[in-house]
């Protein structure tokens, strides 16, 4: 598959550009997008959130901008990963080419926005007054591990989206209720220690508070959470080259 994807790799590249042009084709702002939209997203959680929670984080709303960058790297990459075969269904009935690239691309595209809109963290924590250590040296391991993941997530469910139409549906409507139950408004620190075990079961729960501890609190991260997470979000991805590579023999009469 590895071997195939090189030889293809000016398509891969060629289509990665175009999900990112795509999505802001046609729209004034253009790239400015990747900054308005997590501030917006910001500025409603900042306003509303303290007053439901009593929350009396300093810095809150940087403290925000450092889970909500991440996360919206996260949704972003299932919501368009998962039609990304069905909507390219035209070119794969015509056309031979590792539909791997599909959703690599989708996911690597994201990847490229999410580093473009970490300069708004890096914004909040120097006029904050937070700034910087030497911790951030560690956040390509944060990165890598999250990209990975849903890599692997978007391989299994463009797949199943072909022969399943309502996943679709279901899978956003999941990881709108995993919204709540990842620390991206609060900290993981509110719950008990007794409960938040069941927190720290769900992988995104460990990279936010990864990018939190070596971006916000300026501490070392659990690396051996993040390592439980790496080999979780290993096994996630080689299931789903798995079961992409199995279903990926009906795409073509299926879209």
């Amino acid at each position: 598959m590895l071997k195939e994807i090189y030889n293809y790799r000016e398509l891969l590249k060629s289509n990665v550009k175009k999900e990112i042009r795509g999505k802001y084709k046609g729209s004034f702002l253009g790239v400015l997008w990747s900054f308005v939209n997590p501030l917006l997203m910001t500025l409603v959680y900042a306003i509303v959130f303290p007053f439901i929670l009593k929350n009396s984080q300093d810095h809150y709303v940087t403290f925000l901008i450092t889970g909500i960058i991440p996360w919206t790297f996260f949704t972003t990459c299932i919501m368009q990963g998962t039609n990304t075969v069905l909507i390219n269904g035209g070119i794969i009935k015509k056309v031979y080419f590792p539909r791997e690239i599909l959703p690599i691309s989708v996911v690597t595209s994201a990847l490229v926005n999410f580093l473009i809109s970490c300069i708004i963290i890096f914004i909040f924590l120097l006029f904050s007054g937070i700034g910087f250590s030497f911790y951030i040296l560690l956040l390509p391991l944060i990165v890598v591990t999250q990209y990975i993941l849903q890599l692997g997530i978007v391989l299994i469910t463009s797949a199943i989206d072909v022969y399943i139409r309502d996943a679709e549906y279901i899978i956003n409507f999941f990881v709108q209720m995993l919204f709540y139950a990842t620390p991206v408004l609060y900290s993981s620190s509110l719950f008990p220690e007794k409960v938040r075990w069941i927190l720290e079961l769900n992988p995104m729960t460990q990279i936010i508070d990864g990018y939190r501890d070596i971006l916000f609190f300026k501490q070392m991260l659990d690396l051996k959470w993040l390592g439980y997470v790496f080999i979780i979000s290993i096994i996630i991805l080689c299931i789903g080259i798995t079961v992409f590579k199995k279903l990926e023999k009906g795409f073509a009469e299926e879209v």
